[in-house]
């Protein structure tokens, strides 16, 4: 029994090993697969990174492309200043690419040796020892297409701005400077890494419980398809806490944000108020293009009998460009985080549009009016432009500066105003001549009360009667008074029964 005790022992004992050498060899795999899937991911990951950076249009202040090009001392300043263009545009990371065309931003290959050494010490030794606060960056190597491309990825800098050999740089534009040159650049980079900055994409949203499915309706229709897995994360949908963001929120099914348009009967505040419309609580690009074509609405043709041979010429209450370019730039660089949003007031003789907040802390006042594109919002920014709501041409400042002058433009301590003056052609209170089908007759200038139901009805020819009483807060007995009017005037017909029937606004 001894001896057969002993032979099941050591049988045991065999078996025991063999599980253990096979659990071992299992966990050193599983190790081994990990690390190679990580590093197959990453390579990917940076692979799709490039491409998406190629497809700017522009280098951004927080990438660079190069092909061969390499300047150890350069390289170090450029280090510095990434990292800090990085922090100041709440980038993830900031990259140095070898092996893309500066110009035409096409995958072209290197032969740049990121392993090289710099007075008698490998070069990465030498970017490390010289940048303070020190950051983890490091050189990663992918092939795109058959052609090699070697990418330094640079952190964003923490706390204290990334220096190197005791000087610290930003990126101004695609230039790299020294950041003792623009001061006002170093104060909001200090603030933004003492936390004392808030923007759209690091303050959280007011609602958490939002839904996108406008948001991929509106992509859809421009003919980009939204990838429902990654689509929060390529938008920045979320701040570094994993909330929804105020970006979230106004990209959005319901914003929770209207943006109204206030029409009075004077020339200020004061005056009576005859009509409040919102286009908010809806996806902000959506509210956006509402708001656009209200102004359309809001821009009467004005009849124009001076002179008249034989064809009446039209003239419009003001410029269509001008005012579109304002709405763009007051959403677009309207101050969100601050919880309010823009507001737009028609008086009876101006549209004022205002937006919220100041320039953004890179634009000088000579580079906005000059249209340099320096967006308050970056990613709405983005947004926009993918979308072909704006341009990167940065011709809005000056398209509404070449029709108004600079004074219609005015910074206030808190927001920026952009007035929109109306050309009347004549002053409330005179008739006019017009002619309305075979005969001449006098048409007296509107009431803000009248103009506001002519509106609405321009707006949506088949409007109630109890529609407009809700809309613009008077008794259907009023609205019946003043259709009569707008009728026995010349300035709208009946088309059609009264049931099924439509109204038209005689020009």
């Amino acid at each position: 029994m001894n001896c057969g005790g002993f032979v099941f022992f050591r049988s045991n004992r065999f078996i025991y090993q063999l599980i253990y050498q096979l659990i071992y060899q299992c966990a050193i795999m599983n190790l081994i697969g990990k690390y190679i899937g990580k590093k197959v991911g990453k390579s990917m990951s940076l692979t799709d990174k490039i491409i998406e950076l190629c497809s700017y249009d522009d280098e951004q202040e927080w990438f660079e492309f190069k092909e061969n090009w390499f300047q150890p001392e350069e390289l170090g300043e450029y280090v510095s200043a990434l990292s800090n263009a990085a922090a100041f545009h709440y980038q993830e990371m900031a990259y140095f690419i070898w092996g893309v065309n500066d110009d035409t931003h096409e995958i072209v290959g290197t032969n740049f040796n990121q392993y090289c050494d710099y007075n008698k010490e490998p070069y990465q030794n030498y970017l490390a020892r010289n940048l303070f606060p020190s950051i983890n960056f490091s050189f990663e190597e992918v092939e795109i297409n058959g052609k090699r491309v070697v990418a330094l990825l640079i952190p964003p800098a923490t706390e204290l701005p990334t220096s190197f050999r005791e000087n610290r740089f930003i990126r101004i534009g695609s230039s790299k400077n020294n950041i003792k040159k623009y001061p006002k650049r170093e104060i909001q980079l200090f603030k933004i890494l003492d936390g004392r900055i808030e923007t759209i994409e690091t303050i959280s949203a007011k609602y958490q419980d939002l839904t996108f499915n406008k948001l991929f309706g509106y992509y859809g229709s421009k003919g980009i398809v939204l990838k429902a897995e990654t689509f929060e994360k390529n938008l920045k949908l979320r701040n570094k806490d994993g909330e929804y963001n105020m970006l979230a929120q106004l990209l959005s099914d319901n914003s929770h944000i209207p943006l109204r348009v206030s029409i009075f009967e004077g020339k200020t505040k004061s005056a009576s108020l005859f009509s409040v419309r919102e286009f908010g609580n809806n996806c902000i690009l959506y509210s956006l293009d509402s708001l656009l074509q209200y102004g359309d609405v809001l821009n009467i043709l004005q009849a124009d009998e001076t002179d008249r041979v034989v064809e009446r010429k039209e003239v419009p209450l003001f410029d269509n460009k001008a005012f579109r370019e304002a709405i763009i730039n007051a959403v677009l660089h309207n101050y969100w985080a601050s919880g309010n949003e823009p507001m737009i007031s028609v008086y009876s003789d101006r549209i004022e549009i205002l937006s919220r907040g100041t320039l953004a802390p890179a634009q000088t006042m000579e580079g906005f009016y000059l249209g340099e594109s320096v967006p308050v919002n970056e990613k709405l920014s983005e947004i926009f432009l993918q979308l072909h709501i704006s341009e990167k041409s940065g011709r809005g400042v000056p398209t509404i500066i070449d029709t108004y002058g600079k004074d219609a433009i005015t910074f206030r301590e808190n927001s920026i105003v952009v007035t929109i003056p109306f050309n009347r052609l004549n002053e409330v209170g005179k008739k006019v001549g017009k002619k309305v089908g075979n005969s001449n007759v006098d048409r007296p200038i509107l009431n803000p009360r009248r103009q506001t139901i002519l509106l609405e009805i321009k707006q949506n020819p088949y409007v109630t009667k109890h529609e407009l009483s809700e809309i613009i807060g008077i008794s259907t007995t009023a609205i019946d008074n003043n259709i009569a009017y707008l009728r026995n005037n010349g300035f709208i017909e009946r088309v059609g029964k009264t049931k099924g029937g439509y109204w038209e606004v005689i020009e």
